[in-house]
C-alpha cells in the first residue's frame, strides 16, 4: 500500500517564490522573440517621442493614436491599424503603408510624398492639405475621403471616382468627378459619355444632350463613326420629350443593367461598359 501522495517538487508551494518580474519577461521575450521586442520598443518610442523614422511597425495596432506631427519617414507600416488616428502634420514620406488601415483617420497637412499606398484604406479620412504624389491613390481605397484636392489626382483616379459614385447612386457627386476628369483630359470621350448618361439620370437633359454631342464628335475624330452616330441619336432623344419625368436617380449601376434608361434604352449595353473603372 503506497503512502500519501506528495506534490511534485516543481509544483509544490514555496513561500519564498515571488512573481516573475517584468524585466525577466522582457529578457525571455528578447531571447526567444527578439523581433517582437524590437517592434514593441519602436512602438513605445513612437508613442512617447512621436519620432520613429525607418522603424518596423508592421501590423502595429495604433487605433485612435495621437500622432500629430510625428516623424515616420520611411517607416514600415504595412498592415498596421491606424483607424481614427490623428496624424495631422505627420511626416510619412517614403513610408510603406501597403494594406494599412487609415479608415477615418485625420491626415490634415500630412506629408505622404513617396509613400507606398498599395491597398491602403483611406476611406472617410480627412485629407485636407495632405501632400501626395500625382497618381499615388490609384491603388488605394479613398471613397468618402474629405478635403481631397482634385488637382492631386490623375485623370484615371478622377474618372474612377465618378464611376464609384455613380454605381452607388450618388449621381450629383458622380457628375462632379466626371467634370473634374474632363478638365484634366478634355479629349477623353469616355468621361464625356459618362457625364452625359449621369446628367440624363439627373434629368439635366440639355446639358446631357450637349455632352452626348461632344462625345460623338470625339468618337468620330477617332474613326468610330458607328459610336458617333449612336451618340448623336442619344442627344436628340434625350431632349425630344421634356415633359417626360426624369429617371429616378437610383444609380447607373442598376440603370444600365435593368434597362431603366427610358428613351435611351439602346444605350444600356454601352452604359454597362462605360461605368467600369479604367485600368491603370
Amino acid at each position: 500500500m503506497s503512502g500519501p501522495s506528495r506534490p511534485l517538487p516543481e509544483l509544490a508551494a514555496r513561500p519564498d517564490r515571488r512573481p516573475i518580474g517584468i524585466g525577466v519577461l522582457i529578457l525571455v521575450a528578447t531571447l526567444f522573440h527578439p523581433g517582437a521586442v524590437a517592434a514593441s520598443e519602436a512602438l513605445m518610442r513612437l508613442l512617447e517621442q512621436k519620432r520613429c523614422p525607418r522603424c518596423d511597425l508592421a501590423e502595429a495596432d495604433l487605433v485612435h493614436a495621437q500622432l500629430q506631427d510625428a516623424d515616420l519617414r520611411n517607416a514600415r507600416l504595412m498592415r498596421a491599424n491606424l483607424g481614427q488616428a490623428r496624424l495631422d502634420g505627420a511626416r510619412l514620406g517614403g513610408a510603406d503603408l501597403s494594406f494599412t488601415s487609415l479608415l477615418g483617420a485625420s491626415l490634415r497637412g500630412a506629408d505622404l510624398r513617396g509613400a507606398r499606398l498599395e491597398g491602403t484604406d483611406l476611406r472617410q479620412a480627412d485629407l485636407s492639405g495632405t501632400l501626395l504624389d500625382r497618381g499615388a491613390l490609384s491603388r488605394a481605397h479613398w471613397q468618402g475621403a474629405r478635403g481631397l484636392d482634385p488637382g492631386q489626382l490623375s485623370f484615371g483616379e478622377l474618372h474612377n471616382a465618378g464611376v464609384e459614385a455613380a454605381r452607388q447612386g450618388r449621381m450629383p457627386e458622380a457628375e462632379q468627378w466626371f467634370s473634374a476628369a474632363i478638365q484634366r483630359e478634355p479629349a477623353a470621350a469616355v468621361s464625356w459619355l459618362a457625364r452625359a448618361i449621369t446628367r440624363s439620370e439627373l434629368g439635366r437633359r440639355q446639358l446631357a444632350a450637349s455632352d452626348f454631342d461632344y462625345a460623338a464628335a470625339l468618337y468620330a475624330a477617332a474613326g468610330e463613326a458607328g459610336m458617333a452616330s449612336q451618340l448623336h441619336e442619344a442627344a436628340l432623344t434625350v431632349v425630344k420629350d421634356p415633359s417626360q419625368p426624369a429617371p429616378s436617380g437610383n444609380g447607373v449601376g442598376s440603370m444600365a443593367l435593368n434597362g431603366a434608361l427610358g428613351a435611351l434604352q439602346f444605350l444600356a449595353p454601352l452604359a454597362s461598359k462605360v461605368f467600369l473603372p479604367l485600368p491603370f
